[in-house]
């Protein structure tokens, strides 16, 4: 949610800063268009009222109603220069201490200058520059707004796409984007955009893999299905054949097989997810001991602290054998089996687990120990299935100083009624 907020902000800042940009080039537009048609205007009545100074001048009469006077001493330097050379002009400027707007001409060697207020004209210019500060505050503050809340619908779309994948990458391939968002009608048509191109290319990616993992339970079911019955047949035959060195290494050929052919399926039980755990109160030191005890493997068993758990003790004797046999298969002795309370870790001081095991699980006909050549990963596969049977949380990890550890944590609580 971190990586959508940002987004939803930078969306909502950029938006906002490109509106203030827009607003302060078309202020400034504004700005000088405004402020030179009203100088212009004063600038016109100054002007017009030099041209009337200056023809009183020429008769010899006064205006009284205009502000004029011969080379009056508050007229601007440049205007008194631009007269010198027989022109007239007018600017802005002061006299005692206020604005005016200065108009000048020749008139016999002198300069004829007529003075108008300004700091009405000025106190206008300022009103519209606030106008258009207001305005574009309030534009930039409509966008921002419009904006955040535009980012806000893309980022709740994006999070919740990542939801979904993030659900999909821990085994819900049910899982799907494609649906109606809150309050929208179902059967209206939705429009097409990127964001909504992801979400139908995370649906296609996750109903192609739903369909390949269901195909690909089907065909291990399938096969070991098949297989089991000839398996039996072939079993019962070799049961017969003379005894001899022969008839071991085909009864040891053909029993690697049937185990192989169960567990597969039992995988293929633990994917159809019909597997029911059959609870009780079980005192855990006492069942991991015969738990090790029955697969006749040398292994160290250390009850720290007991504890009743809630579990069903087939399947928990099948998950702590398979962690046995293939400590003892993978790894080197001594193995040891820890209980702590509801925690139980089995450990071996063999090279430990694959990098890859640790951070994506057991994947079954994947033991990641090519060099060993020895497994199908169905057995730790078959942990993890049993595991999530009986709620165990399960965790592969390698310790500091060499070894494989595996630890389960059960469930401890009290049994429902009927339970």
């Amino acid at each position: 949610m971190r990586v959508t907020s940002s987004l939803r902000w930078k969306i909502a800042l950029t938006t906002t800063a490109v509106c203030c940009a827009v607003a302060a080039v078309l202020g400034i537009l504004v700005h000088n268009v405004v402020a030179r048609q009203i100088v212009g205007e004063v600038r016109k009545d100054a002007d017009r009222e030099l041209d009337h100074a200056l023809g009183h001048y020429q008769y010899g009469t006064t205006h009284g109603d205009v502000n004029s006077s011969l080379n009056p001493p508050g007229l601007p330097p440049p205007l008194r220069a631009l007269v010198a050379r027989g022109l007239t002009g007018s600017m802005v400027g002061e006299r005692a201490g206020k604005p005016v707007m200065w108009a000048a001409g020749p008139a016999d060697d002198q300069a004829l200058a007529v003075w108008i207020p300004y700091e009405s004209t000025r106190t206008r210019l300022r009103d519209i520059d606030t106008a258009i500060l207001a305005s574009s505050l309030l534009a930039a503050g409509v966008v921002a707004l419009a904006g955040l809340f535009l980012a806000n619908r893309i980022s709740r779309r994006l999070a919740r796409t990542a939801a979904v994948a993030r659900r999909i990458s821990a085994g819900d391939l049910d899982a799907r984007v494609g649906l109606p968002e809150e309050g929208q009608d179902p059967r209206r048509p939705r429009y097409r955009d990127e964001v909504r191109d992801v979400a139908q290319a995370l649906d296609s990616m996750a109903a192609s893999l739903q369909k390949r993992l269901e195909a690909e339970k089907r065909f291990t079911a399938d096969v070991a299905h098949e297989l089991r019955t000839p398996l039996t047949g072939s079993l019962a035959a070799a049961a017969l054949l003379p005894e001899g060195r022969p008839k071991e290494m085909i009864n040891d050929r053909l029993k690697a097989l049937h185990l192989l052919t169960e567990d597969l399926l039992e995988i293929s039980r633990l994917d159809s997810g019909v597997e029911q755990a059959d609870l009780a109160r079980v005192e855990l030191g006492r069942a991991v001991r015969r738990a090790v005890t029955a697969t006749g493997l040398s292994a160290e068993v250390e009850v720290v602290r007991d504890a009743v758990v809630l579990t069903d003790r087939r399947r928990l004797d099948r998950i702590l054998t398979n962690l046995l046999v293939n400590a003892d298969k993978h790894g080197r002795p001594p193995i040891e089996v820890t209980v702590e309370g509801p925690v139980v870790a089995v450990r071996d001081h063999g090279p430990g687990y694959p990098s890859q095991l640790i951070e994506q699980g057991p994947q079954r006909f994947r033991t990641g120990d090519p060099g060993r050549g020895r497994g199908h990963g169905l057995g730790l596969t078959i942990v993890a299935g049993q595991a999530a049977v009986l709620d165990i949380t399960l965790t592969f990890a390698n310790a500091p100083d060499g070894g494989a550890v595996t630890t389960l944590r059960l469930p401890v609580g009290r049994l429902t009624d009927g339970s």
